[in-house]
């Protein structure tokens, strides 16, 4: 490999997780020069870390966004049926408990909500990111 075709790999193995020692062994380069590299490159890594992950969550909120929709039809279909009965004929505890459990379904589902803030700034020709979160 080149230069530029091993500090490519080094880029793509590090936006993967992949640790100093393990690339060290991997590409047979120095951790310290492996190091340099990442501080040099620090925002090819970033961003190919941050594109990969972009693509992943895509996949996995897609499915979730999907199951979501999902469980509001029902539960939709479900109330109107509801409300077009008269429950003082009709027994409708059933229909109550379903709507109640596709809601206990939907609030797992969805989980807790949380709001976050990205900060990052530069000091030293190092990137470094902060994190704020608030959960109502």
């Amino acid at each position: 490999m080149t230069d530029q075709e091993t500090i490519a790999r080094f880029i793509f193995l590090r936006a993967q997780g992949w640790s100093f020692n393990r690339i060290a062994v991997e590409l047979s380069i120095s951790k310290p020069t492996l190091i340099k590299w990442s501080r040099q490159h620090q925002f090819e890594i970033a961003n190919l870390r941050a594109t990969e992950t972009e693509a992943l969550a895509e996949r996995v909120f897609r499915q979730r966004h999907e199951r979501w929709e999902s469980l509001a039809r029902q539960l939709k279909k479900l109330e109107e049926e509801i409300e077009k009965r008269n429950l003082e004929e009709i027994p409708a505890s059933r229909l109550h408990a379903i709507a109640a459990s596709l809601r206990a379904e939907i609030n797992r589902e969805m989980g807790p909500v949380r709001f976050t803030e990205n900060t990052r700034r530069i000091a030293d020709e190092e990137l470094i990111y902060g994190r704020h979160e608030w959960v109502p």
